[in-house]
């Protein structure tokens, strides 16, 4: 989509040389100068930390515009998607780019549920973990395994291994991930039954017990649906940049929506609704939230209000209004009142959202502060909160590697630095070197 009628100039005032850059126009949002022979012609790179003002590829699948607070998968915006859709139908939307029609959706679900069982050795798989083990840490090992079990759809150059295998990872990771919880307290596995849906199976396999018949709560699934679909795909953020960058390699796609994990784990990112708990638990009560609030406005004070404001959002985040009224939605079902936790929770909303300053600064509660509420009130251990945003997010994964793999501009991604270590040194042997007092770790 390059008009190369459109340029950019760069001028080195060292020089007095000048360099020009087509900018290449997207369907929507910012152009981008496209620099790729920025190094050929200049023997410069660019310098962004973070990667925050640097496009890496081409994509159709997602569009967030964190100005205005918009969200769209294919063109179909969050709010609508979470109201009127079910999460298959949004994974079908990410992977083939259009909604499906009653057939289409009705085969895609019978083969994603008949892909949810997994090899029965997973089930000796899971013993290798002690007990305690992050259940994050054991879907990182699991799914990286499943490349050992489903060798017949790792060829990442036939169309067909690529689908068979982005079905099988949708269908069974919430039984990986269903089983990383009952493994963690010592109950039987479940394993899922075909005439549930996607979230209802997932719950089934998490609460039930072989003793007794487990009925699944209508407007808790539907909750958790909708939670499926707020978290199933969000441009090029860390851990989807994380399993592009793997699949550059030519890893396999296993291995690839591993990677993805071990990125999402991490606090700054999927963690943040377990951090959002925790974050709870300090303040403690009603009562220490105005003194919380002085912290969190107090620039030298390390304590941070989770939960609140977005990197990408600088108005209120779309999928937070949708979890909001989940959230209420599964408090009332569940007759919650009085409860400590989440009574800090919405009073801690209440105030934030008529705060001059939060209000000024568009801190407004995100999706991770209202999920976090709602996995409290399921009774969800808040170790499996970032195993439910995988869980959603395995679906947007899958859905950006196959786009990459089919982009024939695509290369093995190498980004590069700035280097600022020391230049050549001469070798001094080890009986002339001088102490620089440096304190080794203890043991």
């Amino acid at each position: 989509m390059s008009d190369q009628k459109n340029t950019v100039s760069m001028t080195d005032n060292r020089t007095g040389k000048t360099w020009e850059f087509p900018v290449i126009e997207g369907s929507t949002g910012p152009d981008v100068i496209d620099i790729r022979r920025l190094y050929a012609e200049t023997g410069m790179f660019t310098y962004d930390p973070g990667f925050t003002s640097t496009g890496s590829c081409e994509s159709s699948i997602t569009y967030i515009d964190g100005e205005k607070g918009v969200l769209r998968h294919r063109g179909y915006d969050i709010a609508d998607l979470a109201e009127h859709s079910d999460f298959m139908e949004v994974s079908y939307l990410l992977l083939y780019g259009d909604l499906p029609t009653p057939p289409q959706k009705a085969k895609f679900e019978s083969d994603i549920t008949h892909h949810s069982m997994v090899h029965e050795q997973l089930h000796d798989f899971y013993t290798g973990f002690r007990r305690d083990s992050h259940p994050m840490a054991v879907m990182v090992g699991v799914i990286g395994a499943l490349s050992s079990f489903y060798h017949d759809s790792t060829d990442i150059t036939d169309p067909r291994h690529r689908l068979i295998a982005s079905y099988r990872m949708i269908a069974k990771v919430p039984t990986i991930a269903a089983w990383a919880y009952k493994y963690s307290i010592g109950q039987p596995f479940i394993y899922p039954k075909n005439n549930l849906s996607y979230a209802e199976n997932f719950l089934q396999m998490m609460y039930a017990v072989p003793c007794e018949e487990y009925m699944v709560n209508p407007v808790l699934a539907r909750a958790m649906d909708r939670i499926l679909i707020l978290h199933a795909d969000h441009e090029q953020n860390a851990s989807t940049s994380t399993v592009r960058l793997a699949g550059s390699s030519g890893a396999n796609p296993f291995a690839c929506i591993a990677s993805g994990i071990a990125s999402l784990w991490g606090p700054a990112h999927g963690g943040a609704n377990e951090a959002v708990l925790k974050m709870l638990n300090e303040i403690g009560h009603k009562d220490n939230i105005p003194e919380y609030l002085a912290k969190a406005k107090d620039k030298d004070d390390p304590f941070r209000l989770m939960g609140f404001g977005h990197r990408v959002y600088k108005n209120y985040d779309p999928r937070a209004t949708v979890m909001q009224k989940t959230c209420h939605e599964v408090l009332d079902e569940l007759g919650i009142a009085n409860e400590p936790l989440l009574d800090l929770a919405m009073e801690l909303e209440r105030i934030a959202l008529e705060d001059p300053y939060f209000v000024e600064k568009k801190l407004f509660p995100n999706v991770d502060f209202y999920s976090g509420i709602i996995f409290k009130a399921m009774n969800i251990p808040v170790s499996m909160y970032t195993v439910l945003f995988a869980l959603a997010r395995t679906v947007g994964w899958v859905a950006q590697w196959n786009e990459m793999i089919e982009d024939p501009t695509q290369k093995i991604g190498r980004p590069r630095q700035l280097f600022i270590g020391e230049v050549q040194r001469e070798f001094i042997p080890l009986h002339k070197r001088v102490s620089k007092n440096r304190e080794l770790a203890p043991e």
